[in-house]
């Protein structure tokens, strides 16, 4: 029988698995780019949206559609997995300990929408694009934490991931009540049924795949067809998955799941993502929206300005009001250069524009998002490096 390794240890394994999918996310954002303005950029726009599937069913979807909508769920599953089981026997299990993470990403999540909205207001297309830039990254944030933050305290991971993870969830939420269209109610019906079916059978202990996949898919199906984002279905699923092993199980299914899932989410899901929604054409006129274009000026701020002042300002005032209590050993300066990790926008806010604009506007708002992701994560890593060299100098000092 083998070992199970104790959680602390599980979790530093997954911290470096999301590194290495940071890295492999940003290689696919450079070939998107590459590939969209090279003089091949037509066979990427006809796979991008050459149709497949059954349209009986409704499933004839772009190759697009079906990475966006499909892989995607893998994505969200595997994020929902890690805070089920952060909630249940992490570092959220405890109220103090999982407030903060939980009160900076509200923070995070309100101030970028209030800002985005201000900035474009007055704008119609801004009633669909505040939203673009309440999400956070999380292979890519913990990528760049991991590369250049390393004198800090492995609670600003644990802070970092708890936070992505939250923020994340929100954005899903978002994404449910903001951009869904017609509601099938039979639809509906059938996935809550698939997930009772999914929460009994976690309960009665099985553990065959045989049963668990097509769960799995008809539920994706189901909320596929009510009209929901699909994604929705990797997250349902992944909170009704049980954490605590029985005696003598050596894994329990979430973090058996976990291992099993994680490398193909951050290796293939998230990436082939990146691919086909990063190809984004780079113009004169596109680079000249940027500058000009109110919705673009606003997604770029709520990343980078909005963002920072969102989860340090929520997070300073819960633990001024004790409410929360900061991290072991992170100090507010340290605090401030994992919180510039939070405008770090892309894999959701990427989905979200696609969601929300069409044509050219999701074009340029999709350079927004890489434009104000990449700024963002050079301010994020500068900080990081000052912080490390700082605790370098002086370990005992947690300011």
């Amino acid at each position: 029988m083998t070992r199970r390794l104790p959680v602390v240890g599980e979790f530093a394994r997954y911290l470096r698995t999301e590194t290495v999918g940071g890295t492999i996310l940003l290689a696919a954002t450079a070939v998107a780019l590459l590939w969209a303005n090279s003089p091949w950029s037509g066979g990427y726009h006809t796979l991008r949206d050459t149709e497949l599937g059954p349209p009986q069913l409704h499933l004839n979807l772009t190759v697009g559609d079906w990475v966006k909508d499909g892989l995607l769920a893998l994505f969200f599953f595997v994020a929902g997995l890690e805070l089920k089981r952060e909630l249940v026997i992490g570092e959220l299990s405890r109220l103090r300990n999982a407030l903060l993470p939980v009160i900076a990403a509200v923070g995070g999540m309100v101030v970028p929408a209030v800002l985005t909205l201000g900035v474009g207001w007055g704008d119609p297309r801004i009633g669909q694009a505040w939203a673009i830039p309440v999400a956070t990254d999380i292979a890519f944030a913990l990528g760049v934490l991991a590369l250049t933050g390393s004198g800090l305290p492995s609670s600003a991971r644990v802070f970092l991931l708890s936070l992505a993870v939250v923020d994340d969830l929100g954005a899903i939420l978002l994404i449910a009540i903001v951009f869904t269209g017609s509601f099938d109610l039979l639809a509906a019906g059938a996935a809550v049924v698939l997930l009772a079916v999914y929460w009994l059978l976690q309960r009665l202990r099985v553990r065959s795949a045989w049963l668990y996949v097509p769960i799995a898919v008809g539920t994706w199906l189901a909320v596929h067809a009510c009209g929901v984002h699909a994604t929705i279905a990797g997250v349902a699923l992944a909170l009704l998955t049980r954490v605590r092993p029985d005696p003598g199980e050596d894994e329990s299914p979430c973090l058996r799941l976990e291992h099993r899932l994680q490398p193909w989410s951050a290796g293939l899901a998230v990436p082939l993502f990146a691919v086909f929604a990063a190809g984004i054409p780079i113009t004169a006129d596109t680079l000249a929206r940027l500058v000009e274009d109110r919705v673009a000026l606003a997604v770029m701020l709520g990343l980078v300005v909005g963002k920072l002042v969102g989860i340090v300002g929520s997070s300073l005032l819960a633990v001024r009001l004790r409410i929360a209590a900061m991290p072991s050993g992170l100090g507010k300066r340290d605090l401030v250069a994992v919180a510039m990790l939070g405008g770090v926008g892309f894999t959701v806010s990427l989905l979200i524009a696609d969601l929300a604009l069409d044509g050219a506007d999701m074009e340029v708002a999709k350079g927004a998002v890489l434009v104000g992701s990449m700024v963002a994560a050079l301010l994020a890593a500068v900080l990081l490096v000052r912080r490390s060299r700082a605790r370098d100098a002086e370990p005992d000092t947690a300011e």
